[in-house]
C-alpha cells in the first residue's frame, strides 16, 4: 500500500451491495454531512465496514480534522448501521486526511466552496 494519502490505491475497494457489509453501506447513504449536503458514502468518508468483529466496526474519516459535526455524524452512522448489522457497532474516526478524490464522483463538488 502506498504511503501517499492521495494515491487511489489506498482507497477501499467497493463493497458488493448484496453482502451484509454492502447492506450497511447502503443504509449509511441516509447519513448526510450537514455542511456539504452529500451522504457519507458519496463523500468517501466510510473507509471500511467489518461485521466479523463484535461489536461490528465502521471506520470513517471526517472532511476536516476539526469537523464541528464529528460527534453527530458518528452517532448517525452508528444509529443507521446497527439495525442492519444486527448487532452493536463501534465507529472509529480515522486521523486520515480527506480529499475529494475519495468521493464516488468527485465532480459533484465542482463549484462548491
Amino acid at each position: 500500500m502506498s504511503t501517499n494519502p492521495f494515491d487511489k490505491d489506498d482507497h477501499p475497494q467497493p463493497q458488493d451491495p448484496d453482502t451484509p457489509e454492502g447492506h450497511v453501506k447502503t443504509a449509511l447513504r441516509k447519513v448526510f454531512d450537514p455542511e456539504i449536503g452529500l451522504n457519507v458514502v458519496e463523500l468517501g468518508l466510510i473507509r471500511e465496514i467489518n461485521l466479523n468483529e463484535d461489536p461490528a466496526v465502521v471506520d470513517m474519516m471526517m472532511t476536516t480534522p476539526f469537523c464541528p459535526y464529528a460527534g453527530w455524524l458518528v452517532q448517525q452512522v452508528k444509529q443507521e448501521s446497527e439495525p442492519v448489522a444486527g448487532k452493536s457497532v463501534r465507529v472509529n474516526v480515522l486521523p486520515d486526511v480527506w480529499d475529494p478524490s475519495f468521493m464516488e464522483d468527485p465532480g459533484i463538488l465542482s463549484g462548491w466552496s
